[in-house]
């Protein structure tokens, strides 16, 4: 039995948010360390990085990037921070964070609870750890221009991030859904193109779409994506769906869904994506990763990246170190060479 495995259910006496934050804390201080698996077949170059695994950790666990040295030291190929909103706000009332044992699954309504733009460029200018790192961008709830929110934070983080994340798809912020609609998203889009041109540095954008999207929906926005001249699109973030779960205690709880039930919804959506955008965007798979082989999953369905974390506060620290030994072995079970021939390979 892992050493996690004996920690966990301590942890989980907790309140999740307050062990949540003990987690966080001591990442910050740098522990524990793994080094990122030194595995050529595993290596892409994509957005203009160098990535040494497709594992990443997904936006939301370190909403403030206080813990960057510390979780890029878990052996991730790469992470992203926030969301950021442009000023700090306290997020939604407690308790907003529910785990589901049974399902293996979280749900959240945190509400995009940050320390803005400032404070988290900071950190992130200050870090020391070599390493791929990412920034989800919110807006404020009590934003009268959500467009201009993001448009300034591609402008804030640009010098800093090597790639930024556009998220429209949190269900935790009234309204915040509504830009995923066409001609919301095609002006939006347009506001970012225009500031990450404006910046002194140019870096790639991604587009971060809910997975409850219909067909039609789905089928304009990846259109809209492949017009804007954005980078990729990462699929997908919590669902408002409830189907099929076992844990009676907190399923009805308001928020999103996170863990093993979106696996397939995800997966199935990220299938479609990839194939009305061709080879034309980068795709991050997110949404119950836990393992190798529903990592492996994820990249045969099109993705280039995937992430997780709810897979990590189910199965510890070690997971994205386990998951990159596992790819290796699975390129071996089906005769591949590189990592990126798997890509969209079950298409």
């Amino acid at each position: 039995m892992s050493r996690y495995a004996l920690l966990r259910p301590f942890l989980f006496a907790l309140d999740p948010e307050v062990a949540h934050r003990l987690a966080i804390r001591a990442l910050g201080h740098g522990v524990p360390s793994a080094p990122v698996p030194n595995e050529p077949r595993l290596r892409q170059r994509l957005l203009g990085r160098d990535f040494p695994t497709p594992v990443g950790l997904a936006a939301g666990l370190d909403k403030n990037a206080e813990a960057i040295d510390g979780l890029l030291g878990l052996g991730f190929g790469f992470i992203e921070v926030g969301g950021v909103t442009p000023k700090p706000q306290a997020g939604n009332a407690r308790p907003r964070l529910f785990r589901l044992p049974a399902d293996e699954a979280l749900i959240n309504r945190f509400g995009f609870n940050n320390e803005g733009h400032v404070a988290v460029h900071r950190r992130l200018a200050a870090r020391r750890q070599p390493g791929i790192v990412g920034v989800n961008i919110g807006a404020n709830k009590d934003s009268a221009d959500r467009v201009a929110d993001y448009a300034a934070g591609v402008a804030a983080f640009a010098d800093v991030a090597d790639f930024l994340t556009i998220n429209v798809s949190s269900p935790n912020t009234p309204g915040l859904r509504d830009l995923q609609e066409k001609g919301a998203v095609a002006t939006l889009l347009a506001a970012v193109g225009a500031a990450r041109d404006a910046a002194p540095r140019r870096v790639p954008v991604l587009l971060k779409i809910a997975p409850d999207l219909d067909g039609d929906a789905l089928a304009a926005i990846c259109d809209v994506a492949l017009a804007s001249g954005i980078d990729g699109m990462v699929v997908s973030n919590t669902t408002s769906a409830r189907d099929g779960l076992r844990d009676t205690r907190h399923a009805r709880e308001t928020g999103g869904l996170s863990g093993r039930p979106l696996f397939a919804r995800s997966t199935a959506m990220l299938a479609a994506v990839r194939r009305r955008v061709g080879q034309k965007l980068i795709l991050i798979g997110v949404g119950g990763v836990d393992s190798a082989e529903t990592a492996f999953a994820k990249i045969a369905a099109g993705a280039d990246l995937v992430q997780l974390y709810t897979g990590l506060i189910y199965r510890g620290p070690r997971l994205p170190v386990d998951i990159a030994e596992g790819l290796v072995r699975l390129l071996d079970r089906r005769g591949l060479a590189t990592i990126a021939e798997a890509v969209g390979s079950a298409l």
